[in-house]
């Protein structure tokens, strides 16, 4: 870990340096003995002492990611897909299977958006691929139980997270319209969890005669809520979002009445009434189990479902940070052993990024040893001498080793320009231990 925290998003023989350390790294990941569960069991019981050292409600947000590689045998890996690739002479499409790994994580995140750590991940990969659509020409898969799909994933991790934070009441649980399963409503009532997912299925509700958009259809406006959003050019643009929400008996797939209890959740509709130019228009259709009485409250659910893309940027760090679909192993075992590590050193990233936002305050030996900050000092002159010496002040000292300006109106450092100041800082601790080493302190 330490090797490869020094050398974030170089390959293993460059973490490594030289041949012995490198045979070791192949060693341990290609070890039948090792997997991820080991590998993330201690971070997994450090995000719980976080949890638990913090009050209130925390967001666990899940999303699943692909990794795709390019192998001369994909079938040591395994496939997760058919793209199209270059036409031939005749003009059809060349089609072909991508060999790669799928990985359904976890982030347990503050309200405010600071990341405390992973709960449970789980991998997987496919030995045939076959499209969604193809499958629904022979099977209905709302008849499939649950237990023979993937879509049991987004359950397995709501169950292991309620049993590894161990206060699994103070949860919520946020999924895009892939979490929008009936079984999910279940899980979480049964785990004495919350969730909040975005829907896409109109379900069947009251006493079955109508669904869910039909019920809404009758709910007048509460409240008109602006927020601001990005145009297709990126530029800053107002909306304005009609709130509508209501207490709703939601009824359970007719082919799996016999074996789950209908549900009473709140549905929470924020939409714009005209289509903008210059972008699409905004229609969040949310459920969740949590009680929606007041406009403050129903926006309180919209901005923490808005937090949900911090797990998108905990996986970009995972691809573009530390690299890991630029890895050469030639088999699933070892590459999700790698993942694994790489999920760690992606969240420290993330978390030292948040941090600078979420606890600017805090004393700089809360992420920083003491030797980092004396380098820090001694590299990165301050604008202000005065300034008080915070974790912020030193965090963007980082930031500024990875090409980040600090002028006054910029806003606060991104995950790109700290992973580069992380990187590019390591190599100058190294740097001035050898020179101790030499010339003496």
């Amino acid at each position: 870990m330490e090797r490869l925290s020094e050398g974030i998003g170089e390959t293993i023989p460059m973490a490594c340096q030289d041949w012995a350390n490198t045979k070791a790294a192949y060693r341990f990941l290609s070890n039948p003995r090792v997997g991820e569960g080991e590998i993330l069991a201690g971070h997994f019981h450090s995000t719980r002492d976080r949890f638990l050292s913090t009050d209130g409600s925390v967001l666990v947000l899940h999303d699943t990611t692909e990794f795709s590689f390019r192998r001369e045998k994909p079938e040591l890996i395994g496939n997760i897909g058919v793209i199209g690739g270059r036409r031939d002479r005749t003009g059809q499409a060349q089609f072909y299977t991508t060999c790669g790994i799928l990985m359904h994580s976890s982030l347990v995140v503050t309200t405010e958006g600071l990341p405390l750590g992973i709960s449970p991940i789980k991998f997987w990969t496919r030995k045939e691929f076959k499209g969604t659509n193809a499958l629904k020409k022979k099977i209905n898969p709302t008849r499939v139980p649950i237990e023979e799909k993937e879509s049991i994933r987004w359950l397995d991790n709501i169950q292991q997270t309620a049993a590894l934070l161990a206060n699994p009441a103070r949860c919520i649980h946020i999924g895009d319209r892939e979490s929008d399963i009936y079984e999910l409503f279940c899980t979480a009532h049964n785990s004495n969890t919350h969730f909040l997912v975005r829907t896409c299925v109109d379900r069947l509700a009251g006493d079955g005669q109508h669904t869910i958009s039909e019920e809404m259809d009758t709910v007048e406006v509460k409240a008109n809520h602006q927020i601001t959003v990005l145009d297709t050019k990126g530029q800053p643009t107002k909306a304005i979002l009609e709130l509508r929400y209501r207490r709703i008996c939601v009824l359970p797939p007719i082919g799996k009445q016999s074996r789950y209890p209908e549900r009473h959740l709140t549905v929470i509709y924020a939409q714009e009434r005209e289509v903008p130019s210059g972008r699409d228009r905004i229609d969040w259709k949310l459920i969740t189990d949590l009680p929606v009485s007041t406009p403050l409250e129903a926006i309180e659910k919209l901005e923490w479902y808005a937090l949900r893309w911090k797990i998108e940027t905990f996986h970009k760090i995972l691809k573009s940070g530390c690299k890991a679909e630029e890895s050469k192993l030639r088999t699933a075992d070892r590459l999700v052993n790698l993942i694994a590590l790489f999920c760690i050193l992606s969240w420290r990233i993330f978390w030292m990024t948040m941090l600078n936002r979420s606890a600017p305050d805090a004393p700089p030996d809360l992420a920083l040893t003491e030797a980092e900050i004396a380098v820090l000092d001694r590299l990165v002159i301050g604008k202000s001498q005065a300034r008080r010496k915070t974790l912020s002040h030193y965090l963007t000292k980082i930031a500024r080793l990875g090409g980040y300006l600090a002028r006054a109106n910029d806003s606060p450092p991104g995950n790109t320009v700290m992973w580069r100041g992380i990187s590019r800082l390591t190599d100058i601790m190294l740097g001035a231990m050898v020179g101790a080493d030499i010339v003496g302190n």
